[in-house]
């Protein structure tokens, strides 16, 4: 496979104005700005071997295509990403599209860079064939649980795909629009990253449904025409609020991106108000109870909706995402909302984990910002279930683990446990460990006895109760809502009818060799039973019986093969 590998050589920085420069120039610019300390010659080299390495493919649009990992290492280049993530990006398709091996580009780039490259790149088709999708995204998954950043370039090489989805046939757009929908921008926005989110989100929605795309975005662009006049009385309260208070802030007007203001509008846009096409944010010049006191001053100047504050301060979002959010009453009457967080939240809010993990580059401490962060409990939750899951499966309970929203419970010694929207207290069992959801016969909420059937809410406190002697029945599966949670109820089940059949199997080849005069519990102490089961092909004398009162295995045959013995 492939040709005798590429003369590598080390490029000075000022080879930015040699023949490879005009197209990677702005890459090192923007690359430069961010990260003052990256190693521009490693980056010139990165993009060196990626187009000797593409040159004479093309994209669908006709362009070369190394147009397009170009593209994705500008996207990371434009959140700071470090250099070894921009290389990876520059190399990310050269072991799937090219005669590059992984071996090689270890040898070339070093041991970081190949294991990103590597957890982005697809699965052969023709060795995985219809298991090829499911199994890229357990691997990228496994990949992420060791280094983040593998999930952070495929989001980019996502988002680069869709900014080029046009040239693409028509009758593809919407099916990968659809996909990325349901399984990239969900890792986004856990991921926190939600300057990629609001993009994907809108051109996957202008894939898919593109007149009410349209539509949409002639909505907003409207009512963001008359956004700050309508806002400025809220405004001109807020900020004489905060100057009582002692508070020094910034406050914004914020556009709701469109896909959303789809979504919550449900379609209906007719005399869309710029205060439903857009909320406010206050940017707070202090420390964390700065932010509480925003808040009050937030209340002072505007009527507030009752059981519309939501502290995402004291409780982080899964995705570490900090902020207050509160529904407030305009002078003209309109309800809007109002978010509050500090100058130092504020990143995180848009970047997320990519906030971390430029940190990580300045700050020991937050060097693990770089590799898996099991304090990102949706990622511990997935790593739990994933690889005990069928390929035929996994992508489905991906996708519910992923559109699900978020909630925290709490147990009665105040330990939180993140759960989905609509979990319940069966979810939650389960959550706490496996063997409690399978011994669980009810639950204690807000200290009232209640079913395992009912639903969590936020802050619900829940105490679970257990049997040693239950066990998971069939109609759990009618209101279990997690993923691990139906998996484990699953198998159970699937161990529960195993162990009957394989009972039932014996007991009937019992009868069967007695009216024969043979003792099978004698041919099971002397290994007989074991030896006739491999015979056959099974690994374990409960599986020989299985198959029998499954009606797999003959019993004549059976007891002909004891009979002999």
């Amino acid at each position: 496979r492939g040709p005798a590998r590429l003369p590598l050589r080390r490029l000075r920085s000022a080879a930015a104005d040699g023949p490879v420069g005009p197209a990677v120039a702005p890459l090192l610019a923007v690359h430069r700005s961010a990260c003052p300390g990256g190693d521009e010659a490693e980056l010139l080299r990165g993009y060196e071997v990626a187009e000797r390495l593409h040159r004479g493919q093309l994209r669908k649009s006709g362009a070369p295509y190394i147009t397009h990992p170009l593209a994705v290492a500008m996207i990371l280049a434009g959140m700071g990403m470090d250099t070894t993530t921009l290389v990876a990006a520059l190399l990310h398709d050269t072991v799937e599209d090219t005669p590059y091996t992984l071996g090689e580009l270890r040898a070339d780039f070093g041991e970081e860079v190949a294991v990103l490259v590597d957890g982005v790149t697809k699965l052969d088709g023709s060795r995985w064939g219809e298991r090829a999708e499911a199994e890229t995204f357990r691997k990228i998954v496994l990949a992420a649980a060791a280094d983040l950043r593998v999930l952070v370039i495929k989001l980019s090489d996502r988002l680069h795909n869709l900014r080029t989805l046009r040239y693409r046939p028509a009758h593809k757009r919407a099916p990968y629009a659809k996909a990325s929908q349901e399984l990239l921008v969900p890792f986004a926005e856990r991921l926190g990253i939600h300057v990629l989110k609001r993009e994907m989100d809108d051109l996957a929605f202008a894939a898919r449904a593109p007149e009410a795309h349209a539509a949409t975005d002639r909505a907003v662009r409207a009512a963001l025409r008359r956004a700050d006049a309508v806002f400025a009385p809220a405004v001109a309260r807020i900020r004489d609020a905060l100057a009582e208070h002692g508070v020094r802030a910034r406050v914004q007007i914020r556009p709701s991106h469109l896909y959303a203001v789809h979504v919550s509008s449900g379609g209906d846009l007719a005399g869309l108000r710029p205060c439903e096409a857009a909320r406010l944010l206050v940017l707070v010049d202090g420390e964390e109870r700065d932010c509480y006191i925003a808040l009050g001053a937030v209340h002072a100047a505007l009527h507030p909706v009752a059981g519309q504050v939501r502290d995402h301060i004291a409780m982080p979002k899964d995705n570490m995402y900090r902020s207050l959010h509160t529904r407030v009453i305009s002078p003209d009457g309109d309800p809007f909302d109002v978010i509050v967080r500090s100058e130092a939240m504020h990143p995180v809010a848009e970047y997320g984990i990519v906030a971390h993990i430029r940190q990580a580059r300045d700050d020991a401490a937050t060097a693990d910002a770089v590799a898996g962060r099991r304090d990102l409990a949706w990622l511990s939750r997935l790593l739990a279930w994933q690889s005990n899951a069928p390929s035929a499966d996994f992508l489905d309970g991906l996708r519910t683990d992923l559109a699900a929203g978020h909630l925290a419970a709490f147990t009665p010694d105040g330990r939180a446990v993140p759960l989905p929207e609509g979990a319940t207290a069966l979810d939650f069992a389960y959550a706490l460990d496996p063997g409690t959801g399978d011994r669980c016969i009810g639950a204690v909420v807000n200290g009232r006895l209640a079913p395992m059937s009912v639903q969590v809410r936020t802050g619900n406190v829940v105490e679970v109760l257990t049997d040693p002697a239950g066990s998971p029945s069939e109609d759990w599966l009618d209101f279990a809502v997690t993923v691990p949670a139906r998996m484990h109820i699953r198998r159970s089940l699937a161990l529960r009818r195993a162990e009957e059949a394989a009972d039932a199997g014996r007991r009937t080849l019992v009868r069967a060799l007695a009216q024969r005069r043979l003792d099978l519990l004698a041919a099971e102490a002397r290994g007989d039973s074991l030896a006739v089961a491999r015979d056959l092909g099974y690994g374990e004398i409960d599986q020989m019986y299985g198959a029998l009162a499954a009606g797999a295995l003959g019993l004549d045959d059976l007891v002909a093969r004891f009979t002999r013995l």
